[in-house]
């Protein structure tokens, strides 16, 4: 049944982010290029939607054809429904920060309540559990993963190239232990591709915050999850999104150490100066796409299948990652 869910689900996300983009058109919801923008010709925003109303329509199907739990779903489309509402929105107008990030950890918090929390990870055979205390950071973790697929969204097609290179990547993984939870993913990764056929660089629409957001509280809330099955696949998660997490936070830690404002509009991530050195958006996605499935995906697998500690994989999957950051010059000053 799953499989026969799939090509709808892209089918309908297709036809839907065109609806979205004559109505972007219609309305001049219009991104329109700026000295912090890495693009040069108007587009339309908000496509995002179509990710968020297929991918939650289908995880409702889904639970009602048995074939997903009810905790899941509650927590996907709670946590994920306020996460887009709040960005559609932001796309419309403006919310306060202050406001965006209460909804941010409402939402976080609502996913945590339904999941049950951080489960305790193995770390060289020695169980941690934070007990309490895990909810905390646990919500700490959604929010940042929302806000760094926000912050990443900013060249054609690079956060849906990520979203389904990791899901798809994930996808793999639980069905070599044995395909449970392996629903989640592949309904996102289709619905996320109906998007990219019009994201695919160059961008004939943006996702806009409604969907950027949306698939960083996902992603998040799929990892937690996962930890529930094993920890094994929990660093899984962290190493196939490991591109936008050494980026988003080496970026966000230079800037920090440099006292500038990390919530105002900039240029400086690792991705952003590569593609104006490459003068095109295109080898830049496409890298990342590489990345994730011949270096990310290998490692995964290995700790997956026990072959390597979980703390090593992640260090041997990140190194390399840093280094490259660093070397397109993450969080550095943007010269005019």
């Amino acid at each position: 049944m799953l499989w026969l869910f799939l090509p709808v689900i892209a089918i309908f996300s297709f036809s839907l982010t065109w609806v979205l983009r004559r109505y972007a058109l219609a309305r001049s919801l219009i991104d329109v290029p700026n000295a912090r923008s890495s693009h040069t010709i108007p587009t339309p925003r908000g496509g995002g939607v179509a990710i968020v109303v297929c991918f939650l329509a289908a995880a409702v199907a889904m639970f009602f054809l048995e074939m997903l739990p009810l905790n899941q779903v509650a927590a996907l489309l709670g946590a994920g429904a306020l996460v887009a509402v709040l960005g559609f929105l932001d796309d419309h107008g403006h919310i306060a920060a202050r406001w965006r990030l209460l909804g941010h950890f409402l939402a976080a918090f609502w996913a945590l309540y339904w999941i049950g929390g951080l489960a305790p990870i193995s770390v060289f055979g020695v169980n941690i559990d934070l007990g309490i205390f895990g909810y905390v950071v646990a919500a700490m973790f959604l929010v940042w993963m929302l806000n760094l697929y926000n912050f990443m969204d900013g060249i054609d097609g690079i956060a849906s190239v990520e979203a389904v290179s990791a899901c798809v990547g994930a996808a793999l993984l639980y069905w070599w232990q044995g395909g449970a939870a392996v629903g989640g993913p592949l309904l996102l990764a289709s619905a996320v591709l109906g998007f990219l056929c019009w994201n695919f660089p160059p961008a004939k629409i943006f996702m806009g915050d409604a969907g950027s957001g949306f698939l960083g509280m996902i992603l998040g809330i799929f990892a937690l999850q996962a930890a529930w099955i094993s920890s094994n696949l929990f660093f899984a998660w962290l190493i196939l999104l490991g591109v936008f997490i050494v980026d988003a936070t080496v970026t966000l830690l230079r800037r920090l150490l440099r006292g500038e404002k990390v919530y105002e509009a900039h240029r400086s991530h690792a991705y952003q100066f590569a593609s104006r050195q490459y003068k095109r958006h295109l080898p830049v996605t496409l890298a990342t796409g590489i990345l994730n499935t011949v270096w990310l995906l290998p490692i995964a697998f290995l700790v997956v299948a026990g072959k390597l500690e979980g703390i090593f994989g992640l260090i041997t999957a990140y190194v390399p990652l840093l280094l490259l950051a660093l070397k397109f010059r993450a969080g550095d000053v943007e010269v005019s």
